[in-house]
Parts: structure tokens; C-alpha cells; sequence
């Protein structure tokens, strides 16, 4: 398979952050493997792109689909260079804490913790056993991972958890020119986001409407992050809205 810059895989390719990470990438030249809950979004998707991607209808919570959908991209393409670790749940957002039930804190530790550690997985033997080897992991975390929202402590935990997850892929990497990097993104406007245009809880108890950015923008810095040789990473990127509550909230 011939492409610009290698063979990419997108979680939760079919919407929002990751819709737009796909097309900045496909502009780029890379050749594309989209995973998300359905077909049809994934389908639309590569549409939007113009390219001949890979399509996997991919529950990332369960091991046996995430060990799949990497079987599937290296009977495609062969190989995989990078990996955008994108798929996650806001599940529980608004929730106090006192009333934020099992089963949501578990739904939300199982996307966005477990789910990410899978995909990362199942990346990091691809690339540890390919030739040439080695590749890149561009993990989504969030603001969340270094100030939480009011009633977010499901998701805030799990956006922690994933710059640790970042970290250990970086370390443990080293060996096999396996990079891992990490962006936290404040505000892009998706789906998500839309109720930041009509009031959302601050730290000061009071609803406050708050800027939002065009996710194309968030999908250039991936797609920069992604084009870099593997001797090069960055480590830990933010890239949020200028007029954002983030420095300085509560």
C-alpha cells in the first residue's frame, strides 16, 4: 500500500475529534483504518475523505474486537504506523459525585481507560514485530487530565489515567522506535461540546456560556504531531479555545 507517511489507525473515527483527525490525515497522504461503534458513520467518514479506508465497526471495551479490527488492518495494509487513541465517553458528566452510579463509572473507565490501553496493545506489537519497526501512538486525553470540570470525577480519572498509560507507551517504547505522545484538547466544537454554547456548571457554582474552537483546528496539530520522524515526538500537547475558563478556572 503506497501512502505519504504510512498507514493510520482512527478509533472512533465516525464523529467529531476523530472525523476530522481522519481527513487532516488523509490530506496528508495517509492511508486510513477508521474503528467506531457503527458503520455507517465510519463509512460517511471516508466518504468525506475521498479515500479507500479501512472500515471497522469496533467495540474498543472488548479485547477480542480491538484484536480484530489490528488483524484486519495488517491483512489491509500490512502494517501500522500510527495510532490515533481517540474513542471515549463522557458518560456521567453532570453527575455529583455522591450520586454517580457503578455501572456509568465503569462504562466510562472501560472506553476511556480500557479501551485505550487495548488499542495501544494491540499498536505496540504490531509495530514491535513489523520491519521496519516501530511507529507512533497520539493518545486523546483532555484538559481533564490537569483540571477537572464540576461533576466529571468518572472522566476526569480516566483522562489522569491516560497520561500514565502516555508515559509508560513512551518508556517502554524507547527500545523498538515506538513513540507515544499525548493531546489534551479544551473546547473543540463537537457534538460534546454543544452544550458550552448555552451554559455549562463552573468551579463557582455558577452556568456560564464559554468559547468552543473548530475541531479542524485540533486535527492540524495531530496531523503535525503524526508527521514527525519517529526520532522526534511531542511528548505532551494543549490546544483549547484562547478565551477558554483553563488557566486560572475556579
Amino acid at each position: 500500500m503506497s501512502a505519504a507517511h504510512g498507514i493510520a489507525v482512527v478509533t472512533g473515527a465516525g464523529s467529531g475529534i476523530g472525523r476530522s483527525v481522519a481527513l487532516a490525515l488523509a490530506e496528508d497522504g495517509w492511508a486510513l483504518a477508521l474503528a467506531g461503534r457503527r458503520a455507517q458513520p465510519l463509512e460517511e467518514t471516508a466518504a468525506l475523505a475521498g479515500v479507500d479506508a479501512l472500515c471497522v465497526p469496533t467495540d474498543v471495551t472488548s479485547p477480542d474486537a480491538v484484536t480484530a479490527l489490528f488483524a484486519a488492518v495488517r491483512e489491509r495494509f500490512g502494517r501500522v504506523d500510527l495510532l490515533f487513541n481517540n474513542a471515549g465517553s463522557f458518560a456521567g458528566g453532570g453527575t455529583p459525585v455522591e450520586d454517580l452510579d457503578h455501572d456509568t463509572w465503569r462504562s466510562v473507565v472501560d472506553v476511556n481507560l480500557t479501551g485505550a490501553f487495548l488499542c495501544a496493545q494491540a499498536a505496540y506489537r504490531q509495530m514491535k514485530d513489523q520491519s521496519p519497526q516501530g511507529g507512533r501512538i497520539i493518545n486523546n486525553g483532555s484538559i481533564s487530565a490537569h483540571v477537572p470540570r464540576p461533576h466529571s470525577t468518572a472522566y476526569t480519572a480516566t483522562k489522569h489515567a491516560m497520561t500514565g498509560l502516555t508515559k509508560s507507551l513512551s518508556l517502554d517504547g524507547r527500545p523498538y522506535r515506538i513513540a507515544c505522545g499525548q493531546i489534551d484538547i479544551g473546547n473543540a466544537a463537537t457534538d460534546m461540546t454543544q452544550r458550552m454554547e448555552t451554559g455549562i456548571l463552573q468551579a463557582n457554582g455558577q452556568l456560564a456560556v464559554e468559547p468552543v474552537m473548530d475541531a479542524a483546528d485540533v486535527a492540524r496539530t495531530v496531523a503535525h504531531m503524526a508527521a514527525l520522524p519517529l526520532e522526534a515526538n511531542v511528548q505532551f500537547a494543549t490546544v483549547l479555545a484562547t478565551t477558554m475558563p483553563y488557566i486560572g478556572r475556579g
